[in-house]
């Protein structure tokens, strides 16, 4: 005799967490999720973990925002748990352009965003250097800053999520491969596992990069390609404080973004990635001579790495839709059967309110923010979210 919840999501990385919490949240305590391997041991675990609210599509912004509200607020947000700390430090996020389209980008979205509502705004030179100091900007035209912004821990995050849903009654389950779906015909009515069948109303799959294996379950093709990323930590010789904000280069060449990590430079690029078919990253080496160019790149920013040490480095995945944004909710036709895939590099930034509008629309209640612009078939309508940067990590 199989198992029965009410809703089941699989995928134990923060999007999956948050939604587990938000459906306790909001009432629906006999709530399953299922994670194949550790909890945070997949994409969220190689995060950047960076906080910002700076895009140019609006509906990435409302979101954005909404959720850098729940970060700062965390620990009321989980109960007053005394141990949810989401290592949450607002530095501030710097994104500088040179002459010409991605100037202008930055511009108009620094006015979309103060009319929504966010604290952000253009500085002078002057004003970016008392903020980041290390920088050379005589090659910048446009600067914009965000002071909301900053950097939170994804493994305390989504660690949070679970411990508080679990007091709420729900069930976690590590180390439980799921290896296919159960269904009656266009309705799915839950999950198979390496342990056995398990019946829901309602199931999520937030798998990330193995989303279209579980969407093969179903008999569907899903708009996703898996990019390989690499980042890696430069040493000077002072340390780089964990006080300087957060920054996106949109003058090199691999528009890199950065931040601090333990005294050392993060650096990673915001370009499109190496196109990958094997979500185990069984094929993901370290591209030696690409990092070389980046670290170049990085010291060219900030004159105090060009004789940078390199720190540490490691790679990891995007889900990647045709317009780097997530696809989120419903799948038409399937009835029972939710997702949310495609983040794009996005992912830990949204998770409290994408959690929460997730658990929304699986409970069949309106969502706290539009979920319809995320919906699967807005390529097939040609309504991508394309904002001033283009495709890519910014958006």
């Amino acid at each position: 005799m199989s198992e029965t919840f009410d809703a089941i999501v699989i995928g134990g990385g923060v999007i999956g967490a948050s939604t587990l919490f938000q459906l306790t949240a909001l009432g629906c305590r006999k709530a399953l999720l299922i994670e194949r391997g550790e909890i945070a041991g997949g994409m969220t675990a190689h995060s950047s973990g960076i906080v910002r609210t700076h895009y140019s599509v609006p509906a990435n912004v409302t979101i954005a925002r909404a959720s850098l509200g729940m970060f700062e607020r965390f620990r009321d947000l989980c109960d007053g748990d005394p141990d949810a700390d989401p290592g949450l430090v607002l530095s501030g996020y710097l994104i500088v352009a040179p002459p010409g389209p991605s100037s202008d980008a930055v511009r108009a979205s620094i006015a979309m965003q103060r009319g929504l509502g966010v604290e952000a705004g253009l500085l002078d030179r002057k004003s970016a250097l008392e903020r980041h100091p290390w920088l050379a900007l005589d090659d910048i035209d446009a600067i914009g800053f965000e002071a909301e912004a900053g950097v939170a821990d994804p493994y305390l995050v989504t660690t949070s999520f679970l411990r508080n849903a679990r007091r709420r009654g729900a069930t976690v389950r590590t180390s439980t491969p799921v290896t296919g779906l159960l269904r009656q015909g266009s309705r799915i009515t839950g999950v198979m596992t390496d342990k056995g069948p398990i019946e829901a109303g309602v199931v999520l799959s937030a798998v990330n990069v193995w989303s279209r294996i579980v969407a093969s379950w179903a008999g569907i093709n899903i708009p996703l390609t898996i990019t390989a990323h690499h980042v890696f930590t430069l040493a000077a010789d002072k340390p780089y404080g964990q006080e300087l904000p957060v920054m996106k280069d949109l003058a090199s060449p691999a528009k890199l973004y950065t931040r601090p990590m333990g005294g050392h430079l993060l650096v990673g690029g915001g370009h499109e990635g190496t196109l990958t078919d094997d979500p185990e990253m069984a094929d993901l080496e370290p591209d030696h001579d690409a990092m070389i160019d980046e670290a170049a790149q990085a010291a060219a920013r900030m004159p105090a790495f060009a004789e940078g040490r390199l720190a540490r480095s490691w790679s990891g995945l995007y889900d990647t839709t045709p317009d780097w944004n997530p696809v989120l909710g419903p799948i038409p036709g399937m009835e029972g059967l939710h997702v949310a895939f495609g983040f794009s590099g996005h992912g830990f930034k949204m998770s409290p309110m994408i959690g929460r509008m997730l658990a929304q629309s699986m409970l069949g209640q309106p969502t706290d923010l539009p979920i319809r612009p995320y919906r699967i078939t807005r390529y097939e309508e040609g309504e991508p979210l394309v904002g001033a940067y283009g495709t890519g990590a910014v958006s």
